[in-house]
């Protein structure tokens, strides 16, 4: 071989190597870090926000799923998975799942969806300009529940003494558990505080609602107990106890009552967010949005099975009416 002829096979193996290279590069790594179990909307509506911004699964990113399923004791190894195999962003919600990202990495890209106030938490630098690594969706989670305690206690007036039901594992409960208790001392209203952090937990914690007098009940915001609607509704029904909900799911699933953004929209904006991300957005740069609607829905039928009238000024305020 002449060195004319070297030179040109040396040549088509760099240029090899590099298109090699492009591939990989053209293929990157979405890390989902969950702390509850999959809900497929949710993730459809992830999807959906990614294709809006040129990404679509198996074409041309990858996505890694994480989730912990209600164990979020495991979140921070978890995390550190998602790190270690270096992917381009992580996704995560939830106060545990965020601070276990947060923990993880402060150079991977980080997109959020969370309660409370994410310059308080020290998340990021403000709203408008994050200034990490970090950024996202604030969706007012726990911030709603005093609204939330307001509606059922208009639509249980006779309700003196309401329940909150919490996940103890959650980072972001005993917040929960001080608001509405400040809520509930305005309108003059005892609160008993219930913790679940497993299906067990959940079971015993409406077998104690009879013990506690409750005549309502209010369900906090938490991963965990998201993914346990269907449970926690069929619960409420077999006792007999009104409660509110923070999604619409719950509501759709047989649910009273629920007040709260909608969260498909959410993680439809998460989706294009990521893309932004892949596509070189800093998210140093992105400010963290809030929601400025939310979705009040009542369940007719349920409220009918619990010998419950629901008053109008509730019903003129409700964005859907099931029947």
């Amino acid at each position: 071989m002449n060195r004319r002829e070297f030179m040109l096979v040396l040549g088509g193996a760099m240029t090899a190597a590099r298109t090699l290279r492009a591939q990989h590069k053209a293929m990157p790594v979405i890390g989902y870090l969950g702390g509850g179990s999959p809900y497929a909307p949710l993730l459809a509506a992830f999807h959906q926000g990614l294709s809006e911004s040129g990404y679509v699964e198996g074409q041309n990113v990858a996505i890694e799923f994480r989730r912990a399923e209600g164990r979020y004791d495991q979140l921070p190894a978890l995390a550190a998975d998602l790190v270690g195999r270096k992917v381009d962003v992580i996704v995560t919600n939830g106060a545990s799942g965020i601070a276990a990202a947060k923990g993880a990495t402060s150079t991977i890209p980080i997109v959020f969806v969370g309660g409370g106030d994410p310059v308080e938490q020290g998340l990021v630098a403000s709203l408008a300009r994050p200034g990490g690594n970090l950024t996202g969706f604030s969706i007012f989670g726990s911030e709603l529940n005093p609204k939330r305690l307001e509606l059922l206690s208009e639509l249980v007036p006779q309700a003196h003494v309401i329940a909150l039901l919490v996940n103890p594992n959650n980072a972001a409960s005993e917040r929960q558990i001080t608001d509405v208790q400040e809520a509930g001392r305005a309108k003059g209203v005892q609160l008993r505080v219930l913790k679940a952090g497993t299906d067990s937990d959940i079971d015993a914690a409406f077998a104690s609602l009879i013990q506690l007098q409750a005549g309502a009940l209010l369900v906090g915001s938490d991963p965990l107990l998201f993914s346990r609607r269907d449970q926690l509704v069929a619960l409420a029904s077999r006792h007999a106890v009104p409660a509110i909900y923070e999604w619409r799911e719950f509501a759709v699933a047989g649910g009273l009552i629920s007040y709260g953004t909608s969260l498909t929209g959410t993680w439809r904006q998460v989706g294009v967010y990521v893309g932004r991300v892949l596509s070189g957005a800093k998210p140093a740069d992105l400010p963290v949005q809030r929601p400025t609607t939310f979705e009040l829905v009542v369940n007719l039928n349920t409220a009918k099975a619990l010998g419950l009238t629901v008053p109008p000024s509730i019903l003129a305020r409700a964005d859907e009416v099931i029947e």
